[in-house]
């Protein structure tokens, strides 16, 4: 089994996603590590951020023990409200997500092929299936970011030439915040951006599953001690 280095947490990959949402832009976050990118947002940048149960414009978690339960996101974790938040019907909040009204989704994945193919609903015929509304988020979403572990729990990768697990979506991944590195997705290849600086290239391709391109320099994925 292949050793994995020392590796960013959740909550940094979290923080790095969140370095790249544009001011005003408007983003779903997914359930899971994607849920903590609310806490991360740069001074003076604000996203507006959406969940499928029907509420946009909601802030970071509340300190345990504040917590509203109803006032939740669809992962059913507590969320704090923001002025001008909207609340709306289940269908309506789909009809948003259908419309193209979404700027980003932010994701979880089980694996991501160099095509952009996400999955993340399945594990397999033993796996408890949880479709969500993942689906419609990366059909309908003008970008889908993924935030993942670069391996599996047994180093195992999940940037893959092609995934093995049911899909949720095809050619819909744009980049990637993995524990070791940001990746893009560009016509058809995994396009390496930034990489922690305490792995080397070939121990980062060693751990992936698939070809990593360089198109210009390579940065160092560089993040706060959270």
């Amino acid at each position: 089994m292949t050793l994995t280095p020392i590796k960013l947490t959740p909550s940094q990959m979290a923080w790095r996603a969140a370095q790249d949402i544009a001011d005003g832009a408007y983003v779903n976050l997914g359930i899971g590590f994607p849920e903590m990118v609310a806490k991360f947002q740069p001074p003076g940048r604000e996203a507006i951020f959406h969940t499928e149960n029907g509420i946009l414009g909601f802030g970071e978690a509340p300190a345990p023990g504040a917590e509203d339960w109803d006032l939740i996101n669809a992962g059913k974790k507590a969320v704090t409200l923001k002025p001008g938040t909207a609340f709306f019907h289940h269908a309506d909040s789909f009809a948003m997500v259908r419309g193209g009204h979404l700027d980003v989704a932010i994701l979880g994945a089980y694996e991501v092929a160099e095509t952009g193919d996400l999955a993340n609903w399945s594990t397999g015929p033993k796996g408890v299936p949880a479709v969500g509304g993942a689906m419609d988020l990366v059909h309908g979403a003008k970008q889908v970011a993924v935030l993942t572990d670069h391996v599996t729990k047994d180093g195992k990768p999940k940037l893959l030439q092609r995934c093995t697990l049911p899909l949720t979506g095809v050619a819909c991944v744009t980049r990637i915040y993995s524990s070791l590195a940001v990746i893009d997705v560009d016509r058809g290849r995994f396009v390496l951006r930034e990489k922690l600086a305490s792995l080397s290239f070939d121990d980062l391709q060693a751990l992936t599953g698939a070809t990593l391109h360089l198109d210009g320099p390579v940065a160092d994925l560089t993040v706060p001690e959270l």
